[in-house]
């Protein structure tokens, strides 16, 4: 029995030994050294590992003596040497811990080279050179929305973009906005605009009875619920042009919104973090409650020639020994104040981006939270998004876009909480 034991404990150290042996294995240190035709050592050449999507993993430069030093190698990645004036040189990394390179100078005259940039902009279905744009456009970028704390794209926008009128119909956290692209354009209908999201219209479910001639703008509150953060460029339609590709629905205006999207290279984290105070500002000068009962009287006086009699009237009779008269019209409370508190917004975003040549991807996730300046009024939102792109070939692509976004807001003159 004794020697079973001493066996097997043997057997399971010898397991373990293995188990880290094939562990320790799997990623390698890799050494090398890189001469130019004549073996002469070649200095800040770049030396990085790249995976089967041609993906840089890691990279370093050679020294002042051509030599190189690269930790943690997965051994079927494979390796690469570049530098100005010489070939590409790319070999795998195998089983492989020393290299010796050599690299081959190239001989070409440089002649002259031209290099055109033109910006476009994107009609919802295909991009547009705007030096070819023929119609009324107005673009910004997420670089002009970075530094803005807003619930809402629309929000965002506010004031921002010619010819795009939107004002808030009322100031609670997640209040809708009401959107109107060159005026009214119905007596019986509203003039909401068309919402392009990512080449694909943004539909919102109506009900049956929603009358559009008499419903305020609270009914679309959730239009435009996408997280400022996920927008790459928004782009607007403001002519009657844009009907020729959206037909009648274009008719309002357009409102192309484009979210990010995954680039190339190794995984890459963000994280952004938004936070800003609303005060209360300093109010009309009211009466207090002694002022006020003054007034009153006076009033109607004022009104009847005849005075008040103070006596019968039970808000001015200030009498402790009637509690609810008493209570209700004896103190002088300031219900500004009362109803009213300091405002905190804050936004945290945490998104995730890379891919290769044939996938990308972009995730992202964030949490809104906006206390408004009047109480029971509120906005808590959770959202996240998944954006994936692969590419099979350069004429067929495919894309995907994953978005779900949880909202909790609180109206006190609803008298309940909208969800």
């Amino acid at each position: 029995m004794l020697m079973q034991k001493a066996c097997n404990k043997k057997m399971y150290w010898l397991l373990a030994l293995l188990f880290f042996g094939l562990t320790a294995s799997s990623q390698v240190l890799i050494k090398g050294k890189v001469v130019d035709g004549k073996g002469e050592p070649v200095q800040k050449a770049s030396v990085s590992i790249i995976d089967a999507d041609n993906r840089i993993v890691s990279g370093t430069s050679t020294d002042i003596e051509g030599n190189f030093v690269l930790k943690n190698v997965n051994p079927k990645h494979r390796l690469t040497v570049t530098n100005i004036g010489y070939k590409t040189i790319t070999v795998p990394v195998s089983d492989k811990t020393q290299f010796s390179l050599k690299m081959e100078e190239v001989q070409a005259d440089l002649g002259e080279v031209v290099v055109l940039s033109r910006p476009v902009t994107s009609n919802g279905l295909v991009n547009i050179a705007e030096r070819d744009l023929t119609t009324a456009v107005s673009k910004i970028s997420a670089r002009d929305l970075e530094e803005m704390q807003s619930a809402s794209i629309d929000q965002a926008l506010q004031g921002r973009l010619s010819g795009v009128d939107i004002t808030a119909s009322s100031g609670d956290p997640g209040a809708a906005m009401n959107i109107r692209i060159r005026g009214v354009s119905s007596i019986n209908s509203t003039g909401i605009p068309l919402i392009v999201l990512d080449g694909m219209p943004l539909e919102t479910e109506i009900p049956s009875d929603f009358n559009f001639g008499t419903a305020d703008e609270q009914g679309y509150a959730q239009l435009l619920n996408i997280s400022p953060a996920d927008i790459k460029d928004i782009t607007v339609l403001k002519d009657a042009a844009a009907t020729a590709v959206w037909g009648s629905r274009a008719s309002n205006g357009v409102l192309v919104i484009t979210t990010k999207r995954g680039v190339v290279g190794k995984p890459t984290v963000n994280y952004t973090f938004k936070g800003s105070v609303s005060l209360v500002p300093k109010a009309i000068p009211l009466l207090n409650g002694d002022q006020y009962s003054t007034l009153i009287p006076e009033a109607f006086m004022n009104r009847t020639g005849t005075p008040l009699n103070t006596t019968t009237v039970r808000e001015f009779n200030y009498d402790p020994n009637d509690p609810y008269w008493y209570h209700n019209y004896s103190n002088n409370t300031n219900w500004v104040d009362a109803i009213s508190r300091t405002g905190k917004l804050m936004d945290h975003t945490v998104s995730l981006t890379g891919g290769g040549e044939k996938a990308k991807y972009f995730a992202s996730i964030g949490y809104f939270d906006q206390k408004g300046i009047t109480l029971g009024t509120s906005l808590k939102r959770i959202n996240t998004r998944i954006n994936l792109d692969f590419n099979v070939s350069e004429k067929i692509k495919f894309f995907t876009s994953i978005a779900y976004t949880h909202t909790d807001q609180a109206r006190n003159y609803l008298g309940s909480n909208a969800t």
